[in-house]
């Protein structure tokens, strides 16, 4: 892990907080002054800002949050904006989001006090499960690509103005329910198993409808439930039993490939 994230993952200070401290020579590693920003952290290294020792977070908490409206999922803004950060209790400000919603949307954060927790479950294809609503009828073309995916070279409408992302391959969606309908709007339950870079506004901003509400209530089997807005509550032991078999699962698939590929390495080098 990059110097700066192990700082930000297991201390009080943000990303950004810690390039500075890194910049002005205020961290050391194993008692010398470290101004490389890319070092990568080693599990013996000693890590320590303005003297005091950074230690590696080794229990793990998981919580729900379901985060409001109007409100950044950053450690900080530039503009001043509103974060998760200045929402959640005090004990809660070193935890790591897993996955985004963005400015406009709601709903079910899992957030852990576990990089490598977070690392796993945000690169992993759980499903993530939303309500939402559009502002137009839901077409046949919309219900097809839900069904079929979806590859777009312009995926720009429904996207953030400042976005590099312009093309997007869409997974065809677990599943779909519509849940309410008139000549102006349509209400829909949709489960995918990604949901990066704004992916449903750019899904149906390609049909030219706007989603005017948007809702996470399930990630990974986990539900949001009647959790209030703005409110936490740590897993249940089922919650943890169920992430625990999870996780010793995707340890096991990963060193499984790992040892296939280098079986591959070494049968290459075998031939020459």
């Amino acid at each position: 892990m990059r110097l700066n994230k192990y700082i930000s993952h297991n201390s009080k200070y943000s990303r950004r907080d810690a390039d500075k401290l890194i910049e002005t020579g205020e961290v050391t590693v194993n008692k010398k002054k470290m101004t490389d920003f890319g070092y990568d952290v080693k599990d013996e290294d000693h890590i320590a800002v303005k003297g005091v020792p950074i230690k590696r977070r080794t229990e793990l908490t998981m919580i729900v949050y379901n985060k409001p409206k109007g409100v950044l999922v950053t450690k900080k803004d530039d503009r001043g904006r509103t974060t998760i950060y200045h929402k959640l209790a005090g004990k809660f400000r070193h935890f790591i989001p897993i996955g985004r919603l963005d400015y406009a949307s709601e709903g079910m954060l899992i957030m852990t006090d576990s990089p490598k927790v977070a690392d796993i479950m945000m690169r992993s294809g759980l499903d993530r499960t939303y309500n939402l609503k559009i502002d137009k009828p839901l077409s046949y073309e919309m219900e097809e690509a839900m069904r079929d995916g979806l590859v777009l070279d312009d995926a720009r409408a429904g996207g953030h103005e400042k976005s590099k992302i312009h093309s997007m391959e869409f997974e065809p969606f677990v599943s779909y329910e519509i849940r309410g309908k008139s000549s102006n709007f349509t209400k829909l339950r949709v489960t995918i198993s990604e949901g990066k870079n704004r992916e449903l506004r750019r899904f149906f901003g390609h049909f030219g409808a706007k989603i005017l509400d948007l809702k996470r209530v399930a990630f990974g089997g986990i539900e949001l439930n009647n959790l209030p807005t703005n409110k936490t509550r740590y897993f249940t032991r089922k919650e943890y039993d169920q992430l625990h078999k999870y996780l010793k699962a995707i340890v096991k698939m990963e060193a499984q490939e790992k040892k296939e590929e280098q079986d591959r390495i070494n049968a290459k080098k075998n031939r020459r």
